[in-house]
């Protein structure tokens, strides 16, 4: 990684850590889920508002490391507003670049390539992919009860 890269990579990491969007809870969340890494004690709660196939609003809390609370706060940037089908799209597209799949310059992640980085440090790929995981068990579930997953692999 480049230097440029990296301090791109470092920046948004704490600028997200700092000031995470669209976190706190919603006022009636139609689907929610939990995710929590075991190895490092992260925790990850999304709450979503679907409006037909449409993520009309999303939230987070939780306590992480600053790569696990940026991916998820760029996460809810990313989907809100938008379909279904374009974050289960998404969601794979930044796991296939964090695990060496898809070259990030390839994939249509937006502003999420700037955490193209945690590829470089396997242990730390399980951070960037849990708000991700908590938001897919979310979307697969069939209303507001919570869904308690363990993410322990990349």
């Amino acid at each position: 990684m480049s230097n440029a890269e990296n301090d791109l990579y470092q920046e948004v990491v704490l600028e997200h850590k700092r000031a995470p969007r669209n976190f706190g809870h919603l006022q009636q969340p139609t689907h929610q889920a939990q995710g929590t890494n075991p190895s490092c004690g992260d925790r990850i709660a999304v709450e979503l508002q679907l409006a037909g196939d449409k993520v009309q609003d999303i939230r987070f809390t939780g306590q992480g490391c600053a790569i696990c609370m940026a991916s998820t706060s760029m996460m809810t940037e990313a989907v809100k507003g938008r379909d279904l089908a374009h974050a289960q799209a998404l969601q794979q597209h930044f796991r296939a670049v964090l695990t060496g799949e898809e070259d990030p310059e390839e994939a249509p992640l937006g502003k999420l390539v700037s955490l193209a980085g945690v590829r470089q440090y396997p242990s730390r790929i399980k951070c960037a992919l849990l708000g991700w995981h908590a938001l897919m068990h979310a979307i697969a579930g069939s209303g507001s009860d919570p869904v308690s997953t363990e993410e322990g692999r990349p």
